[in-house]
């Protein structure tokens, strides 16, 4: 199956460079030169990867990565000429897969990108349904009783790492850690609990519970 990249690059010889190598290894590129480009893009078929600059004339390649992963949870990877720490950090805080500075290496670019799109190719739980509650992770949608119920991107985070770690106990702190994005969310404990109860109140009844409190130490998926 061909595997579907879009890529946001402002810089014309880079970007023409970088489909071109892309699609000799038989990806499908949608090359874009601006945020606003990349969300047409986007809407007309949600990629498999992101491959984003930083700098772009409309805006930060930060702030496309958030709206981006609002919509969908997908891989990114950040290209760019800003080579500070606190750009890296601010790139992987946002649930980056990697934050590659120019200029770099072409030929491990593309394994980075292989690497990637193997491990998320399948394997992994993206959905979850017991005739009352059904998840769609790959389309970020939850019903209940078979009517779209509408969460937020932070709670579609928690669900995920719930889902995808059925049975296992989710610490306070490895939430935290996993949750934690560069818009501020999840800063302790009680802000956590807030979304878990939030969630549960969508989601749960008086007969169908999803989320086990393991008082003091963390939360369960037990659905």
């Amino acid at each position: 199956m061909m595997r579907n990249i879009l890529l946001l690059e402002d810089d014309y010889e880079l970007n023409r460079a970088l489909c071109y190598a892309l699609n000799k290894e038989n990806y499908h590129v949608e090359a874009a030169f601006s945020i606003r480009d990349a969300k047409k893009a986007f809407a007309a078929k949600a990629p498999d990867l992101l491959l984003l600059d930083v700098n772009l004339p409309d805006g930060e390649g930060f702030f496309f990565c958030r709206w981006a992963k609002e919509r969908k949870e997908i891989p990114v990877i950040f290209l760019t000429a800003r080579d500070l720490e606190e750009d890296a950090l601010a790139g992987y805080d946002l649930g980056a897969e990697d934050y590659v500075t120019k200029p770099f290496s072409m030929k491990i670019l593309l394994k980075k990108i292989n690497v990637i799109l193997k491990r998320t190719a399948g394997g992994e739980t993206q959905t979850f349904d017991d005739g009352y509650l059904c998840i769609d992770l790959n389309q970020a949608k939850v019903f209940v009783k078979e009517r779209e119920c509408l969460i937020t991107p932070t709670e579609l985070r928690l669900l995920r790492e719930l889902v995808e770690n059925k049975g296992q106990l989710l610490t306070y702190h490895i939430l935290l850690e996993r949750l934690w994005d560069g818009g501020g969310q999840f800063v302790d404990k009680h802000a956590l609990a807030v979304n878990i109860n939030r969630l549960r109140k969508k989601i749960e009844d008086g007969e169908h519970k999803y989320i086990s409190n393991v008082y003091g130490m963390g939360y369960q998926w037990i659905g």
